[in-house]
């Protein structure tokens, strides 16, 4: 019998839910079959969900913590996933980005999820879910952040990031939290496996106008491509799409500034966020 695939329970919700699913199971002394056999649902379904890869419905949930003792854990983080779904894409988008050893981005309207500051990250999630409660948004940034954690890893991924010239010049959250994020962003790029470049307005036409683009590489196994416009995500396997969205962010990559000339670019851009207070204009 194949050992039982490791679980990360940083990696989102639904890897928690299914971490602590396959914890309670174990405690049981169950298997996936017999605690399938006992809701009644495919054992198949049972590993889904302790994978994250799958959410159940809620009645399958409460039946899940009955039926494991759990007092009600597991149908409290199931209250959770429901309030902050992924889309397939984003999820699976966040599943091969733990793996991956190098990361390609041009990004057209914000900076990369990797280096946000925790307010840039508050006030992007404001903006684009209004209608969310602060409780469901603050869980929101915390997930977010938390992704950071790829960063810091003993060997961490490549990140090379070509930020557009909106990404910059747009004062997300005001002046002190655009400066402190610009200021983030710099502090990154010092990082040996961090790689920042800024695409002027002066570029012209190029070919990421159609939204942002993330080129995935692993150290076993074929690049992947994601793609965000809009409210619309997408992840690309097919080989000729993938090589053709590399190409673009070729493209991309050799149109931008310099590492050199963007370090410089974006610290005279913070300039433009400088904040005073009515006393020190005198």
């Amino acid at each position: 019998m194949p050992a039982p695939k490791m679980l990360d329970p940083s990696v989102s919700l639904p890897a928690l839910y299914g971490a602590k699913l396959r914890k309670l199971r174990i405690r049981a002394g169950w298997t996936q079959k017999e605690l399938g056999d006992r809701v009644p649902i495919a054992h198949s379904r049972i590993a889904q969900y302790e994978l994250g890869k799958e959410i159940p419905t809620k009645r399958v949930s409460d039946r899940l913590d009955d039926l494991l003792g759990a007092d009600g854990d597991l149908s409290d983080l199931w209250g959770h996933l429901k309030r902050a779904p992924f889309s397939d894409a984003v999820q699976k988008y966040m599943d091969y980005e733990v793996k991956a050893i190098a990361m390609h981005k041009y990004l057209a309207h914000s900076v990369p999820g990797l280096l946000q500051t925790e307010a840039y990250a508050r006030e992007l999630m404001r903006e684009a879910q209004p209608w969310c409660p602060a409780d469901v948004i603050e869980e929101r940034v915390a997930e977010r952040l938390a992704r950071k954690a790829v960063l810091a890893k003993a060997t961490p991924p490549l990140l090379w990031a070509v930020l557009d010239e909106a990404v910059i010049r747009r004062a997300v959250g005001g002046p002190a939290v655009m400066r402190a994020q610009l200021a983030h962003v710099l502090e990154a790029a010092d990082s040996p496996n961090v790689e920042v470049q800024v695409l002027p307005f002066a570029a012209g036409a190029h070919a990421g106008m159609g939204g942002s683009v993330t080129v995935l590489s692993f150290d076993n196994g074929p690049d992947l491509v994601y793609l965000e416009g809009g409210f619309l995500t997408a992840m690309v396997k097919d080989r000729t799409a993938v090589a053709q969205h590399s190409h673009r962010y070729d493209r991309l990559h050799a149109l931008a500034l310099s590492p050199a000339e963007s370090v410089g670019w974006i610290e005279r851009a913070m300039e433009g966020f400088l904040t005073c207070s009515p006393q020190e204009m005198f």
